[in-house]
Parts: C-alpha cells; structure tokens; sequence
C-alpha cells in the first residue's frame, strides 16, 4: 500500500498545516530573539557569547546575581555610571544595611523598584526592603535548582508537543525512510539534551557547550522538517501514471 502523501491532501488541509508550520516557526524565531535578550550581556560585553550561557547556570562566581544584572541585561536601567558605582562600591563593602538605606535604596528607587518591590506583583526579587535584596547580594551561583526543575517541566511539555505537531505534519513528506526518522527523533533527543545539560552546566561549566550544541540541533531539525514540509505542500508533483504494456 502506497503511503499517503500532501498529493492526497485537499486544498483546506493543505491550509491547516501550512498555517501551524508557518506561525510555529515563526514562534520558535520569536523564541530565539528572546533567547538572545535574556542571555546576552552577563559576561559585561554586548553579543552572546559562550560566558553569558556559562554565568546563566554556573553563575559568575567571582561576583554576585546583582553585580552581574548591572553589569549585564540591567545595566541600561541605571544609566548613570556614578550611581553604578555606588551600588558596586557598596557590594564590594559587603552590602552593610545601614549603606543600603542612606545609599543604595535611593538610587533603585529611580531606577528599579517600579518592577522589583512587592507592589509590582512580578515574581522578582523584591528591592524595596533589606530582606529582599539580601537574595541577590550573595555569590552568583546561576539558576537554582527549584528554578531549573520549574523551567524543564515547562519546556519539556511545550516543546514535545510542537515537536509532535511539525512531525505529524512531517510524515507526509516523501523522502528517504531513514533521513525522515532522523529528523523526527531528533527534536525530541536534542530538548533532552539541552535540559539535562542546563543540570550539567551548574555543576561544570564545561556543559555549556552542550546547551548551545543541543539549541542547534534542535534548530536545525525544526527548520529541515518545516521548510521540506512547506515545499512539499504546494510543489510535490504527482507520480506519473505508468501505462501497462500489453
């Protein structure tokens, strides 16, 4: 039996997958740019570069969570240096409380308190009070763990299932038995990959390497089955009919 292909799809399922392939990759460069913005910036120089993946997990830990948010994805919320380096001084000193309340509190409240106090209603750390801000003024250990294992259960759900629905639309396509297969399973070995390495990383930073090889992987299996898929929907040729000789 012959296995169906986007020949045999009428024209308002041809739209249904096109549709989902389209907006999905879509999502999934959205996803990358967003990617890009949280991560970049950590190691105090503009680009991604491998320390930005290093001190997201590892940490940076010649310095704490706060130094490396104002020297980071923060440093544009306070613009001015002469109030970056109070507040860098003041760590230095080993963030006293009493410095805090004449020095530091002042400056955050021009420039950060509007999203980190409990007002905001943002699941941040709040710099409206000592207790607060004592969370980020330690040794910069990366993600914690309860952050980690909440992020995995989320992606690992989310990305299965768009990796189910660009399959499912994948198995149509006519192509090599095995390189369809491979294309397939690897989404799936790639985001395992990735998380597990997220784990691996906060223990040896040498891991890193693992996350954005896992990330590319993923990618390009994503992009692979997407743009064959897309191509195949609207430009397959049917099989020419072979007259039988009598």
């Amino acid at each position: 039996m012959n296995q169906r292909n986007f020949n045999d799809c009428p024209l308002s399922e041809k739209l249904l997958y096109t549709g989902f392939l389209v907006v999905v990759g879509t999502g999934y460069l959205m996803a990358l740019v967003y990617l890009y913005m949280n991560h970049e910036g950590h190691d105090g120089r503009p680009g991604l570069s491998m320390e930005d993946i290093v001190d997201t997990y590892y940490g940076n830990r010649s310095g704490t969570k706060l130094e490396a948010a104002i020297r980071g994805p923060m440093s544009g919320n306070i613009q001015s240096k002469n109030d970056r380096n109070e507040i860098m001084a003041w760590l230095k000193r080993a963030a006293p409380e009493q410095e805090y309340i004449d020095t530091v509190r002042p400056i955050l409240e021009k420039s950060c308190l509007a999203c980190h106090s409990a007002a905001s209603g943002l699941d941040i750390p709040d710099f409206s009070t000592y207790e607060g801000i004592e969370t980020v003024v330690e040794i910069d250990k990366g993600e914690s763990l309860h952050t980690l294992v909440k992020l995995s259960h989320i992606h690992l759900f989310g990305i299965a299932l768009v990796a189910l629905g660009i399959g499912f639309i994948f198995r149509f396509v006519v192509l090599n038995d095995w390189l369809k297969s491979t294309l397939i399973a690897l989404p799936f070995l790639a985001i395992l990959a990735d998380i597990l390495a997220w784990f691996l990383t906060k223990w040896d930073p040498v891991y890193a390497y693992t996350v954005v090889m896992a990330g590319a992987l993923l990618g390009l299996a994503w992009a692979g089955q997407i743009l064959i898929s897309l191509y195949q929907l609207w430009f397959l040729r049917p099989p020419k009919e072979t007259n039988g000789s009598t």
